[in-house]
């Protein structure tokens, strides 16, 4: 940024390192503290000459001078801590220059803990020196900003003003450490799969485009890690997962990031069945080990994970919970599209019954279900990689978790016949044909895996953001991304970015 463009504080600011680095400062990289603001709180007091001197690093949040003596708060990644700095204390000389310091600056303190009259323990200082100049002053009042974008645009600044910000990507980190414990304690082994591939499968979803220069060749982004870990199954390796990013080139929303982390695990030898009493018990243990409680707030409702959680058909689904009368008979096409027409629920296809059924169930179910269901049984034509149910071939052994209105899970018994795969493939290109570009391509070489014979498996998908939305009662997704997709500076006026 030109000096022209730099508001009058900042002016100020870069005069002052010009005058620290004329004193000799030049962003010392010896700094060794030896204890966090956080380990003070169990401390004992003893006496100036008995006691210990411990050295805090950390950013500078409030200083207020009177006279010849300072009272600051220095925050560390653990919390704040109170610093008394006198010119008797730390000395004349560096009394003067701890003056010119600024909210924000990074300095390391050497002292020992005592208690002021107020009450509140805090670090004499003995010595003070700055270790890196904040150039940019910190918002003044963080949590009064409207303008929510600048959280996610300026996400350092975010997280250094909002200590609670911190605590969601701490419990971001210690979710997707239980759910590696938890797999790794049954016997799945972690693997690693490409991020570029020449087809992009393993859900119905628009891929992201790229160029491979030195192959020549045209690639894309994957949407999902399924088909490669289904190899690993034909290959011999019965339990894999991987915890990694999925690119789906989609729209922007409060449950939606074109660029988001994905659990994918395979089971030899398992249903969904299976893997709906596996997700029960990693999702008790989540729950317990990082909110201590199977019952959490997320948003105004009260959550119960306590299991066993209910098993509901999508068809039943919408009579039980949509509360659809059972005068019409859902099996029937020309049914699900009177019921349609009595909520009035636009059908995008209204002559294929299994995405017409799923239109409904969106409208009238997912909203209304706050503690957790499994819903079964999804219609053929929206699963094109999961088994047909031997009780109804119109619909496949699938399920998905819905908790809080959100889907959390999505898991099926796969489909393993490379015949009938084949099949579905073909069908997924001509729908591609006709313009749907979120269909699923045909994979030859997933094809060929499959006729090496993939043993009966049990597979799922976990959306880790929408996990830690939930376990951190976080309403939007781009709350627990880092950093979320955000137009670029020069367009962000131009519209809203997030819709319902």
């Amino acid at each position: 940024m030109t000096n022209d463009k730099r508001s009058e504080q900042e002016l100020v600011r870069f005069q002052k390192l010009s005058e620290l680095r004329a004193q000799g400062f030049s962003y010392p990289n010896d700094s060794k503290p030896n204890i966090t603001a956080r380990d003070f709180v169990n401390f004992e007091v003893v006496p100036p000459e008995q006691s210990k001197r411990y050295t805090l690093a950390g950013r500078l949040m409030q200083i207020r001078v009177m006279g010849k003596a300072a009272f600051a708060h220095i925050e560390d990644h653990t919390q704040r801590l109170q610093l008394y700095v006198s010119k008797d204390g730390i000395g004349e000389e560096a009394y003067a220059i701890f003056k010119k310091f600024d909210l924000g600056d990074i300095v390391e303190t050497t002292g020992y803990l005592f208690v002021t009259k107020t009450g509140e323990k805090s670090l004499h200082c003995e010595n003070l020196r700055l270790l890196s100049k904040s150039l940019i002053p910190l918002p003044e009042k963080w949590h009064g900003l409207t303008d929510v974008e600048a959280r996610y645009r300026y996400r350092y600044v975010d997280l250094m003003t909002n200590p609670e910000v911190r605590e969601i990507f701490k419990k971001k980190a210690q979710i997707i450490g239980e759910i590696r414990s938890f797999l790794n304690e049954n016997d799945f082994l972690e693997v690693e799969t490409p991020v570029l591939s020449e087809v992009s499968g393993g859900a119905t979803a628009r891929p992201f485009k790229t160029h491979f220069n030195a192959l020549s060749s045209d690639m894309t982004l994957r949407i999902a890690l399924e088909l490669p870990l289904k190899k690993l199954i034909v290959g011999g390796l019965n339990r894999v997962y991987e915890i990694g990013p999925v690119f789906r080139n989609e729209g922007l929303s409060k449950k939606h990031n074109p660029e988001f982390t994905m659990l994918e695990f395979y089971q030899a030898y398992a249903d969904f069945n299976d893997l709906m009493d596996l997700t029960e018990k990693l999702f008790v243990r989540i729950a317990n080990k990082v909110n201590g409680s199977l019952k959490i707030k997320y948003g105004s409702d009260e959550i119960d994970l306590t299991t066993p959680w209910p098993r509901i058909s999508m068809k039943d689904s919408i009579y039980e919970i949509g509360e659809v009368s059972k005068e019409y008979n859902l099996d029937n096409l020309d049914d699900v599209r009177k019921v349609a027409d009595q909520y009035k629920i636009k059908l995008e296809e209204p002559n294929d019954w299994g995405k017409s059924i799923e239109t409904l169930w969106g409208d009238l179910v997912e909203p209304k279900i706050k503690n957790p269901v499994f819903i079964t049984e999804h219609p053929f034509s929206i699963s094109p990689l999961a088994r047909k149910s031997d009780r109804d071939p119109k619909v496949t052994d699938r399920f998905e978790l819905i908790i809080a209105g959100m889907e959390m899970a999505n898991a099926f018994s796969e489909l393993n016949d490379p015949i009938d795969q084949r099949e579905r493939f073909v069908a997924q290109a001509e729908r591609k044909a006709a313009g749907d570009l979120e269909a699923h391509p045909i994979e030859e070489d997933f094809l060929r895996a499959l006729e090496y014979a993939m043993p009966p498996t049990g597979g799922q998908g976990i959306g880790i953001d929408r996990l830690t939305m939930l376990l951190t009662n976080s309403p939007t997704i781009r709350e627990v991304l880092l950093f979320p997709q955000l137009k670029s500076i020069a367009d962000e006026s131009t519209s809203d970015q997030t819709k319902e």
